[in-house]
């Protein structure tokens, strides 16, 4: 196949096109700098004179807590703009095979059981990501819209539990949760100084590790199955921002003190996706969390700040 990948220079979208059977196929993988995906104009030229047999589409403006309550507009208006032209440029050149990427900030904030895919839009969302959840939701609404109008169309919107990993972004005002904590531990060893955690630490996150994502990504085109319009991916399980610190704490050997502070947001106090849809595809994650952890922390060793995406 001819495989567009947008944001092919992000985290997911480079741990993507790394998989095997992804390379095996021919890649077009725009930087922003050939092809603004906010420009409508150069999207359909783009999807036109390439003619991709499948668009993998994981671009987007991403960033933790900070980011998110700092400029909700600016997450509505970009990853919006992003997501309809591409989504729009692949039915309007009858691109038959596409896997949008949604995110699972997409569902309401007060389930505390693990969310289904029949969830989306059943309650409010939570406010601190909220710009960014409504541009995926509608994003994700466009791919269903076309997919119940042609089931030629064979569009999918995988929705992850949160994701970290080789390329992640390790720049506090932008990273989520493991980078930062990372970040934050490494630190705090250095210096002597206790580490500080936003909120009380009881809320509950499912972290899965990147390269786990892609390989599913992967799994689903090699052996060509037909995705649910929606589908969770996840692990099943989930732990408290305690017990992140506590593991990122064991791999790097830290033995210093946590403080809490209750003063900050810690948003949605659970957000565990619902794996039974997933589970019938007879794929699994491979790397426990302290696995990731320790692979995200060698290759953030390993990057200079100069190199450090």
């Amino acid at each position: 196949m001819k495989i567009l990948v947008t944001g092919a220079s992000g985290m997911v979208g480079r741990n993507i096109v790394e998989q095997p059977y992804i390379k095996s196929n021919e890649l077009l993988i725009p930087r922003s700098q050939e092809l603004d995906l906010c420009d409508k104009q150069a999207v359909d030229q783009y999807v036109e004179r390439h003619q991709p047999d499948c668009i993998i589409h994981s671009a987007g403006r991403v960033g933790g807590i900070q980011a998110n309550i700092k400029e909700p507009y600016t997450f509505l208006q970009q990853n919006l703009m992003m997501g309809l032209n591409i989504v729009s440029s692949a039915y309007k050149y009858k691109i038959k095979k596409m896997v949008n990427l949604g995110s699972s900030c997409m569902y309401p904030k007060s389930l505390e059981r693990p969310i289904r895919e029949s969830d989306l839009l059943t309650a409010p969302l939570e406010p601190t990501n909220e710009g960014y959840a409504l541009a995926k939701i509608s994003v994700a609404k466009a791919v269903e819209y076309i997919v119940n109008e042609d089931d030629s169309f064979r569009y999918t919107t995988l929705i992850p539990c949160n994701l970290y990993g080789k390329y992640d972004s390790f720049e506090p005002s932008k990273s989520h949760l493991i980078p930062a904590i990372i970040v934050k531990v490494i630190n705090a060893a250095k210096t002597g100084e206790p580490v500080t955690v936003w909120g009380s630490g009881t809320v509950r996150r499912e972290f899965m590790y990147a390269e786990d994502f892609a390989n599913f990504v992967a799994y689903i085109l090699e052996k060509d199955i037909k995705m649910p319009t929606y589908l969770n991916v996840g692990l099943g399980y989930d732990y408290t921002i305690k017990e992140y610190y506590q593991s990122v704490a064991k791999v790097l050997g830290y033995q210093g003190d946590f403080e809490f502070d209750p003063s900050k947001p810690e948003g949605m106090k659970r957000k565990l996706v619902d794996i039974t849809l997933l589970n019938k595809s007879g794929w699994k994650a491979n790397a426990t969390l302290e696995q990731g952890i320790l692979k995200t922390v060698d290759y953030y060793l390993s990057c200079s700040p100069t190199d450090e995406p």
